[in-house]
């Protein structure tokens, strides 16, 4: 079930360092929204409500609603920024989307039956090379994420980028120009541990 996250913000005219300050020890983020054709605006957003929202990762890969002075408006998350050494988000910037709209969002990819795996079962180890991919697709069709089933994959075996099940509708960026071959990277792999993993460890044992 999808998650609906709601943003409740309250516009702001100041500007500069100093206002910005003044806004965060009041417990406040403050932040941006642009696109869609109009001008952009500033806001300012409860720190404590913003972090709550930030512990779901749908939150990130996910059309949201701010309501800016009640106003509602569909957007992504296209930047935060976080203080260096605090547990502290000092900015965000959002993207004001349509329906329709094309955009490029990052998506996590969640890895399914790795456990059950045959190349997991003979002892095999597995590499995650790739944990998230960038997608061109319509608003409406941005995934929330996209499953990677490693339920049939033995020791030696790769899944690489072209072979991801994508939504209809959804394209990785990887791939969406140039030699496809070229940009086929490896998302995760299972291969023989250090040492020669459970078949090396038979083969010691009848040695013995």
């Amino acid at each position: 079930m999808q998650e609906n996250f709601e943003i409740d913000a309250v516009s702001r005219d100041d500007q500069g360092k100093g206002a910005s300050r003044r806004l965060r020890r009041q417990g406040m983020v403050p932040g941006i929204i642009y696109g869609g054709g109009k001008d952009p605006q500033m806001f300012a957003t409860k720190h404590n409500e913003l972090i709550q929202h930030l512990d779901h990762e749908a939150f990130y890969s996910h059309i949201l609603t701010v309501k800016i002075d009640g106003k509602a408006q569909k957007v992504v998350l296209k930047d935060l920024q976080r203080h260096p050494a605090k547990p502290f988000v000092t900015h965000m910037d959002l993207l004001r989307v349509a329906d329709s709209d094309r955009i490029k969002m990052h998506v996590p990819l969640h890895f399914i039956n790795e456990s059950t795996s045959p190349g997991v079962k003979a002892g095999g180890q597995i590499s995650h090379t790739v944990t998230d991919v960038e997608v061109i697709c319509a608003a409406k069709d941005l995934p929330e994420f996209i499953e990677v089933d490693m339920g049939a994959m033995n020791v030696g075996e790769i899944i690489h980028l072209s072979e991801l099940k994508l939504p209809e509708g959804v394209t990785l960026l990887a791939l969406s120009h140039g030699d496809i071959a070229e940009h086929d990277t490896a998302v995760v792999s299972i291969h023989t541990p250090r040492g020669g993993g459970a078949e090396a460890d038979e083969e010691e044992a009848g040695e013995e």
